[in-house]
């Protein structure tokens, strides 16, 4: 068994009773929005002031920028409901306007004033910083290891994450950067809006984030909606390696598809493709198309799946085939994406400890890439988290089943980041507390990005009139 840093102070399955620290009710002055990635005219934004360090709530202040999408139905409102994306990293200021986008029911808007807000060490939250180069940040999140060598390899580039994340500027402030701090945060929120209670919609990491608040403010918690689940551990290792048991889940809907649509030609039947995926993905580790590598091309796959629109992987794969670089997507190694890393590090390495031998992770890499065979030598190859300077500076919370019966999960069947298999965990682990929908489809995200109607009927209907499904649910396939 392999040893963990400080197994026992990080194991221990209870929350850090920390002193009481609270905003004025009703103090938050609201102005236009900064400008963001979609138009937001009916957003409005502020900022609130909360410790960095909950244990010293009179010590080091920072600032967590909150975004407001009012109600324009008095009659109907009935509260707020807090937003998270996901991440961790992920921007969460003008997500209240991409919800409305993309449209979430009217019944919802006219119910709640939606509230966004970038997490602690993400965006316009006091954002942290690595110092990341670009040739790090293109390796991504899933370095493919072939062999035991590449395990070493990506030790040295994790060794150099970690070190840098330490010595950067904000490097005092990464202990703090973690979800119970967030949830924390989010309760400040609710105090600074002057409400006794909260609802909130959150997804992917999101999910735990919206699980450890409702746990550490039960009384808090109004109407909570997970959205494509993590397990009740967050993301530890064994999210991680869980990522390989998602890729398995959901390619064959790709390689299906990619059969089914001979003009991409990538072979006529599920098992040509899943062979053409190994072929390719074996070129391009001799051969890398304009700096795609076989690495990137698993990556940049497993990324694909998580739409329900597979088309655009279809096309990145037939590119590549004829020895073509796939479009770029939007966007560019810049400064945010530099932080949305650097938060991502703060935060898997601060709620959990990491194994740190590594010789343990060629152990796994080689188990996984058995057991996982599409990319499961990358899910569990190793990261900085294994050379992080300090151990966590709480427990982990625990998620269990004591508080309200007001939590809902939805769930898609193929869901590569979140798999159908965590999801299940956090189910059990919230035991009466809980419902769950889940969603015979793929993809990562089912409200309201889906158009699976009984999904989206039972989470409105939850978030609106407090009705949830009588016992767990199961929502057919359905064709739009």
């Amino acid at each position: 068994m392999r040893k963990i840093l400080l197994a026992a102070a990080v194991t221990v399955l209870s929350t850090v009773v920390v002193p009481a620290a609270s905003a004025e009710p009703g103090t938050l002055s609201w102005g236009p929005c900064p400008a963001g990635a979609f138009p937001t005219p009916d957003l409005q934004c502020t900022t609130l002031r909360v410790p960095l360090d909950y244990r010293n709530p009179d010590g080091r202040k920072i600032d967590v920028a909150v975004s407001r999408l009012p109600s324009k139905n008095p009659e109907k409102r009935r509260g707020v409901l807090l937003t998270n994306p996901g991440g961790p990293g992920g921007e969460g200021l003008d997500y209240p306007q991409l919800l409305k986008l993309v449209k979430l029911p009217q019944d919802v808007l006219d119910s709640y004033d939606i509230i966004g807000f970038d997490p602690r060490g993400v965006g316009r939250s006091a954002p942290v910083t690595c110092d990341l180069t670009p040739e790090q940040l293109a390796i991504g999140n899933l370095p493919y290891a072939n062999g035991p060598a590449d395990v070493v390899k990506q030790a040295a580039v994790a060794k150099a994450e970690a070190r840098q994340c330490a010595a950067a500027s904000t490097g005092s402030m990464l202990p703090y950067i973690t979800t119970a701090n967030t949830a924390r945060d989010m309760d400040r929120i609710r105090q600074a809006l002057g409400e006794p209670a909260v609802s909130y919609l959150g997804a992917s990491y999101g999910t735990y984030l919206g699980a450890v608040y409702t746990t550490m403010f039960p009384e808090r918690s109004d109407r909570i909606v997970l959205d494509s689940n993590l397990g009740p551990g967050g993301y530890d290792i064994d999210a991680m390696r869980r990522f390989g048991r998602g890729m398995e889940d959901r390619f064959p809907d790709f390689a299906k598809f990619a059969a089914a649509h001979p003009q991409y030609g990538l072979g006529t039947t599920p098992a040509q493709v899943t062979a053409k995926y190994h072929e390719l993905a074996a070129r391009l580790d001799k051969k890398p198309v304009e700096g795609v590598t076989g690495s990137t091309f698993r990556g940049l796959t497993f990324e694909g799946l998580y739409s329900i629109d597979l088309t655009p992987l279809a096309e990145d794969w037939q590119a590549l085939d004829q020895g073509r670089a796939p479009k770029p997507p939007g966007g560019s190694l810049t400064s945010s994406v530099e932080n949305l890393f650097a938060a991502r590090f703060a935060v898997l390495c601060g709620d959990s400890a990491w194994p740190r031998s590594v010789a343990g992770y060629q152990v796994d890499v080689a188990v996984d890439r058995i057991r996982y065979p599409l990319i499961g030598a990358a899910t569990a190859n190793i990261a900085a988290c294994a050379f992080w300077p300090a151990a966590p500076v709480e427990p982990k919370v625990r998620i269990t089943g004591r508080g309200p019966s007001n939590v809902l999960l939805v769930q898609n069947e193929r869901d590569p980041g979140t798999p159908l298999a965590g999801a299940r965990e956090l189910r059990a682990a919230f035991g009466d507390r809980a419902r769950m929908v889940t969603v015979d489809q793929g993809g990562h995200g089912v409200y309201p990005f889906t158009p699976n109607r009984c999904g989206a009927t039972a989470v409105t209907g939850f978030l609106v009139s407090g009705q949830r499904p009588a016992h767990d649910l199961a929502c057919a396939a359905e064709t739009a």
